[in-house]
């Protein structure tokens, strides 16, 4: 117990508690100006602890202080009804539908595209490379056209957004797919020919085991990005739902501590879907009887 405390808990809590320190103190050194200004405007008098304090109580922060973004989380996910619109349940669970429909379509494209590119040599040296340069053209570009042209064929909704997040999560299973179905050696491919195995049979019985652990790991990747994706598709269109939704009325409104409760609400909910791919990956693996 005192190993597994030692070795994978303690650096976690070092690190986090580092980040907490620093994150109050760029909250002091960012909200000092404006409170400073107040002081000056009310001829108040005031000291450097008061200052400190008064620094982590602003309505409408520069930075928030931490205890301020867990107070509006726990407001608005436990005092909230799930089914209210205030409520980051509520956000997070319409967020939540476009990124698994859209790391969904992303990992059976990138599945198919893998298996393609493996077993035909002219779409690998053909299609590979655009699959690559699909990625150099930024995400917030792309968002708002295809959100308008499935708008102008009456397409809206959950759909756009989930294509949205279809087109970054695919890429990290394509290539990882590809990695994994090219991974077993010549002798092992040499040994299935001898055998007079089929294509079929030698993809899967040798290529498809093979991979299954470049494919968890290209999901983790996928299944954080596709996150992303959602909350981006909901940001062009002036979305009243989700957490990107969240953000843009905290924009507009100038309420910095929504913000970052959306956006740290968003971080946790990426790590638990990472999590989630991690704990069906030591699943499946233990089952195909292969080492962790």
């Amino acid at each position: 117990m005192n190993k597994l405390l030692e070795g994978k808990i303690a650096p976690v809590v070092v690190v986090v508690s580092v980040l907490i320190a620093i994150w109050y103190c760029f909250t002091v050194y960012l909200n000092t100006p404006w409170q400073l200004d107040r002081y000056e405007k009310a001829g108040t008098d005031w000291t450097y602890s008061q200052l400190i304090t008064d620094t982590m109580k602003q309505d409408r922060p520069v930075l928030p202080a931490v205890h301020q973004v867990v107070v509006e989380i726990w407001q608005t996910t436990v005092n909230k009804n799930i089914t209210s619109k205030r409520s980051l349940i509520y956000h997070g669970w319409i967020t939540l539908s476009a990124t698994l429909l859209g790391f969904l379509f992303g990992t059976i494209l990138g599945i198919t595209l893998a298996v393609l590119i493996v077993h035909n040599k002219a779409l690998d040296k053909s299609l590979m490379p655009w699959i690559i340069t699909s990625q150099t053209i930024p995400i917030l570009a792309i968002a708002p056209m295809v959100i308008v042209v499935l708008n102008a064929i009456g397409v809206s909704g959950l759909l756009p957004k989930a294509l949205i997040s279809t087109y970054l999560s695919f890429f990290p299973i394509a290539v990882g797919m590809v990695k994994g179905l090219r991974s077993p050696d010549q002798q092992q491919l040499d040994l299935m020919h001898t055998y007079n195995a089929s294509a079929a049979q030698t993809f899967w019985k040798l290529r498809w085991p093979n991979s299954v652990p470049f494919l968890f790991t290209s999901m983790k990747v996928a299944v954080a990005i596709s996150l992303v994706g959602a909350i981006v598709g909901e940001l062009p269109t002036g979305a009243i739902a989700g957490l990107g939704a969240r953000l843009l009325a905290g924009s507009y409104y100038g309420q910095t501590i929504q913000i970052w409760s959306a956006l740290i609400s968003a971080a946790v909910l990426a790590a638990v879907l990472v999590m989630l791919v991690g704990v069906a990956n030591n699943v499946v693996l233990k089952r195909m009887g292969m080492s962790q």
